[in-house]
């Protein structure tokens, strides 16, 4: 099975340079805890979750309407090929120990693979050895 079969499509960007406020507006509207943060040149960029927002702005004291999603798109973001396979995506989100993987075809975001698409997607033993190495050792 390959990652855009396990993937949910349609994902959205938030925009780097969007701020916070409509950041987490657009997460509540989508039912989702994390957006990926594109630029304006429609390229991945970083991930913006639910918690970024509180950690990083609103316990900091800092205004959501002022603060844009790029100021909290760090490091290198991790993605895996729409054409991987799902040994290689699961052992990518096992070793960075993230629960949400960008899935990235010819440059652009095509999806994303979240917990509930591991658990629809993959055997019980690979499922539980996920939970274990990700969301068990935080």
């Amino acid at each position: 099975m390959k990652a855009h079969e396990i993937m949910h499509a349609g994902a959205r960007c938030v925009g780097e340079q969007e701020n916070l406020r409509t950041a987490a507006r657009m997460m509540r509207d989508m039912g989702v805890g994390s957006l990926p943060i594109c630029g304006r040149d429609d390229r991945l960029h970083g991930m913006l979750t639910d918690r970024d927002i509180v950690m990083h702005c609103c316990a900091e004291g800092r205004d959501p309407a002022e603060m844009t999603a790029g100021e909290l798109a760090r490091g290198t973001p991790h993605w895996v090929d729409a054409e991987a396979e799902a040994a290689d995506v699961l052992a990518m989100m096992e070793r960075h120990r993230v629960r949400r993987l960008p899935v990235i075809d010819r440059h652009r975001l095509v999806g994303i693979i979240s917990e509930a698409d591991l658990a629809r997607n993959v055997s019980d033993e690979q499922l539980a050895h996920f939970v274990e190495s990700v969301c068990a050792a935080r």
